[in-house]
């Protein structure tokens, strides 16, 4: 089948899209960069001219990560509280981004804060992306210990998502961390066993296994590359996938 579609077709119509909250950072030590949240809206904006529905989640560690604080002797529930709140901030920004660029965004929060974003409702998220809006999910899972690498896993499959797009700074999954080590092994393909076997850090394992048992790939890339979003959808091999 893969091999019958047409070259300007996408090889994916509905995509979850995994943000770091450092990816918001760009350049800076701390916090949102706006000519970065506008570079990564552009290329959703790409997506979105094409036809891809498109959801995501972004993380807080730009502004508070709770296993950090929790490390540092705060509560590790009012740590991961807080990393949710900042990953509020970090969804309203990209919206802005997106708004910018023409393109409509909903922000649905998993914590309930009606002033500044919808509750998440599933039934709406969908409505919203056959609607050819973007749905930023906020917020995690709204609940302590699960990572926003959950929380992506979960919404992706909640939404009927094809695939999930993990973006990185690095060009997709190696054996140890690559800006360290120059040496360190690049795996192109890898089901979700061997992700869970071999201890690699993509996701939590928690995401990982979610993804196994449902059969959802990840494709692990490069964000720092321009075009490389769009590069996936399209079906190019950029980065590392992991199916089963």
């Amino acid at each position: 089948m893969e091999e019958n579609r047409p070259e300007n077709k996408p090889k994916f119509g509905r995509v979850l899209l995994k943000l770091s909250g450092e990816a918001l950072m760009g350049s800076q030590g701390y916090g949102v960069d706006p000519a970065m949240a506008s570079r990564i809206a552009d290329e959703i904006a790409e997506l979105h001219s094409i036809g891809v529905q498109v959801a995501a989640t972004v993380g807080g560690g730009n502004i508070v990560r709770g296993i950090s604080v929790s490390a540092a002797g705060m509560d590790r529930v009012s740590g991961d509280y807080m990393g949710m709140l900042a990953t509020v901030i970090n969804a309203l920004a990209l919206q802005n981004a997106l708004e910018k660029c023409g393109v409509f965004t909903r922000v649905q929060s998993a914590i309930e804060m009606r002033e500044v974003a919808e509750p998440y409702i599933r039934r709406r998220a969908m409505r919203h992306l056959e609607k050819g809006r973007v749905v930023i999910f906020a917020c995690g899972t709204g609940n302590p210990y699960f990572s926003t690498d959950t929380a992506a896993a979960l919404r992706a499959m909640e939404v009927n998502a094809e695939v999930i797009l993990k973006a990185t700074k690095v060009d997709g999954i190696y054996d140890s961390d690559p800006l360290a080590n120059p040496g360190a092994k690049f795996f192109e393909k890898l089901t979700h066993r061997e992700v869970l076997d071999k201890n690699l850090r993509v996701m939590d394992p928690t995401a990982i296994t979610l993804c196994m048992d449902n059969r959802l790939p990840i494709v692990v890339f490069n964000l720092l590359r321009r075009g490389n979003i769009k590069a996936v959808v399209m079906g190019s091999k950029i980065g590392s996938i992991i199916e089963t």
